[in-house]
């Protein structure tokens, strides 16, 4: 039984004038919906793999606002991510997963008719902790679609990222390693994703190592000692994007100001580390004119501010 029937059966206790309203809504989908595999695309439900995997740019904030009100903005902001910065904001999972639910959003699913947010939402933890694997756990396991790793220097540190994220495989997997360490227990994270847990568990491995994941492990090189074992770094199996944090951290690593000449060379290194690994690169963007420019350089995950984002998309279609 697909994920959209499953929905519906949910919705629909019994026949009403409401039911009616709601399948004939989503009857087209339906229809899609039950064709064979071949000849309907993958849905991901993660906005950001699902515009990724079509070769698209992706467009996001970050907050370190978990409240409601905050949740429900974003969730319907003209975007395709948030991330919740806890490595520079107190570290609350349970202020994470009140944000996480404020974040659900009934009268979207039924509006796309899928199961897929209009925005997914990722979290970067303070470098030690995003290092402890029960970290890493519990926000996936309340239903986070990515994790922003921090400071990671070298292959080993990004190995064990991606480890971190994924469970372990079957025997015979094609795709076994990096072997997942992340221990099974996803009742939340099933609840936010509005999935059975086989489903979840098959849809849980980060992408692009497995094409129908649906999770992203996102690494920051933001270190000297990281531009160094950049390529070691890329070529981990199941890194799903770099994010460069060249403003503060990088710079001063470098030990140069921010407007060094230095800072963008270090920039243009790890795009073109990324674009010859074919790994998504993300940067942030100071202005409509500065999101343009990273976007025909062939940056993918642009961070800015809303006006900012609005403004450079509009900047971008008169291109």
């Amino acid at each position: 039984m697909t994920l959209l029937r499953r929905f519906i059966l949910r919705l629909l206790p019994g026949p009403s004038p409401a039911s009616t309203v709601v399948v004939a809504g989503l009857a087209v989908a339906l229809v899609l919906a039950g064709r064979p595999a071949a000849q309907r695309a993958m849905l991901h439900l993660n906005p950001v793999v699902d515009k990724l995997s079509k070769g698209q740019a992706v467009f996001g904030l970050i907050t370190g606002d978990l409240s409601l009100a905050n949740a429900r903005a974003v969730a319907r902001a003209p975007v395709d991510f948030v991330y919740a910065d806890m490595e520079h904001n107190p570290l609350t999972l349970d202020g994470l997963h009140t944000f996480l639910v404020g974040m659900s959003d009934k009268a979207l699913v039924l509006k796309k008719g899928t199961l897929q947010p209009n925005v997914a939402l990722f979290a970067r933890f303070p470098p030690e902790a995003d290092q402890s694997a029960w970290v890493v756990k519990q926000a996936l396991d309340m239903g986070l679609m990515g994790v922003i790793f921090n400071g990671v220097d070298t292959k080993a540190h990004a190995f064990a990222a991606v480890q971190s994220m994924r469970y372990p495989q079957l025997k015979g997997s094609p795709r076994f390693e990096p072997a997942g360490k992340r221990g099974a227990g996803s009742a939340i994270a099933t609840w936010i994703w509005g999935v059975t847990t086989d489903e979840y568990e098959r849809r849980a491995d980060l992408w692009p190592l497995n094409p129908d994941g649906d999770l992203l492990a996102i690494v920051m090189i933001e270190s000297a000692e990281g531009l160094k074992n950049l390529d070691e770094i890329l070529s981990v199996p199941g890194v799903g994007m770099v994010f460069i944090g060249a403003a503060n951290d990088l710079r001063l690593s470098l030990g140069v100001p921010s407007d060094a000449p230095e800072v963008e060379a270090a920039r243009q290194t790890i795009l073109k580390g990324c674009l010859a690994h074919k790994v998504a690169c993300g940067i942030t963007a100071t202005s409509a004119a500065d999101m343009v420019k990273r976007l025909n350089e062939g940056w993918k995950m642009i961070r800015s501010t809303e006006d900012v984002i609005r403004a450079g998309r509009a900047a971008a279609e008169k291109r």
